[in-house]
């Protein structure tokens, strides 16, 4: 009599089993596809540039043009080399142009030491050195890349000639907007194992159209999946992040003197309602940034605001001829610093 009641209790044990063993299977064929899929993607997409070692791991760097000064582009958070494409096709007839894939990224690969500004200053001075890349610098940093940029402005002040900050992250935003999304927001509140997750199995792929809207633009989203996102990619963004803290400190307060440096601010507001933001605070996040960028204005005597009336937080890729306007203008001034230089020298 009692061997039925056990059949029964078996049967969802044994449904539950067989549940779990079809979920692993189907996720390991998604794996598998989308493996095969990324090394095709990446076989379609050849590094450009050339790997250079900066101490046990390789930088890739991208580098076009001639002469000097040298322009640096320093990508934003989770952002790469390709997005500053068109900026650097556009510079590269005026002097020489570097791109590069900050380590454990795209092509560039992973670092043994913790992702704080300092291992990346360090690398991408030693990645500049190696490759020869002519003296002075024009530092171009967008979003997180512009506190990036400051801190090597602070630390090799003779090496650079001038700062182009894109809708650069200012050093109090996090501080300023703690209360108003104090577990952050979108992609910066999740843990970074659902992204790598959603990535591995192909769910990033499939459902692309609706997870990278607002964060990677439509045309370099294929080049994204086969090639930005890295196996290390997502823990390398988050720990980026997680380990600004200390430069932010650092950089208050900072002052270049006469340094030329350049602010480009975003015209049109991000799409808060996209990470789940209401309306009102949406408004005051964007209120926050704006007025952090003009704060930035007090960084040398020699500042200039710029708007991109035409873009949003993603200006390398929406509005790239203000960036190279506003370089070139720089690149004019050091060529006019350099022959007055020369100018008196001879009348010495």
């Amino acid at each position: 009599m009692t061997t039925p009641v056990l059949t029964k209790r078996r049967r969802p044990r044994r449904l539950l089993t067989t549940l779990l063993v079809l979920v692993v299977v189907v996720l390991g064929a998604s794996a598998t596809i989308e493996h095969s899929q990324a090394m095709a993607g990446r076989a379609a997409h050849p590094m450009p540039g050339e790997l250079v070692d900066v101490g046990g791991h390789g930088l890739h760097v991208v580098r076009a043009g001639e002469g000097g000064p040298t322009v640096v582009l320093e990508a934003g958070s989770g952002e790469v080399a390709s997005g500053w494409e068109a900026v650097a096709a556009a510079l590269a007839d005026d002097t020489t142009v570097i791109r590069y894939d900050r380590a454990g990224t795209a092509w560039s690969e992973p670092a043994g030491t913790p992702r704080t500004a300092d291992a990346i200053v360090a690398e991408l001075h030693t990645a500049l050195e190696k490759t020869g890349a002519p003296k002075p610098y024009i530092l171009v940093g967008h979003s997180l890349g512009g506190l990036y940029a400051r801190e090597f402005a602070r630390q090799h002040p003779d090496d650079v000639a001038g700062l182009v900050l894109v809708d650069a992250r200012p050093e109090d935003d996090a501080r300023r907007t703690a209360d108003l999304v104090p577990g952050g927001a979108g992609t910066a509140a999740l843990p970074t194992w659902i992204p790598t997750i959603l990535k591995a199995t192909g769910v990033l792929r499939l459902g692309q159209s609706v997870l990278l809207d607002g964060l990677v633009p439509a045309g370099q989203r294929r080049e994204f999946l086969d090639v930005t996102a890295s196996p290390t990619y997502f823990a390398t963004q988050r720990e980026e992040a997680d380990l600004i803290g200390p430069t932010e400190e650092a950089l208050r307060g900072q002052d270049l003197g006469a340094l030329p440096v350049r602010i480009i601010a975003r015209g049109l507001p991000q799409d808060y309602a996209a990470a789940g933001i209401d309306d009102a605070t949406g408004q005051q996040l964007e209120r926050i940034w704006q007025d952090g960028q003009r704060r930035m204005l007090t960084l040398s005597t020699d500042s200039r605001l710029v708007v991109a009336e035409r873009s949003g937080h993603l200006v390398p890729a929406e509005q790239p001829d203000i960036i190279v306007d506003q370089v070139r203008e720089l690149l004019g001034k050091e060529t006019t610093m350099r022959e007055n230089s020369a100018t008196a020298a001879r009348r010495r």
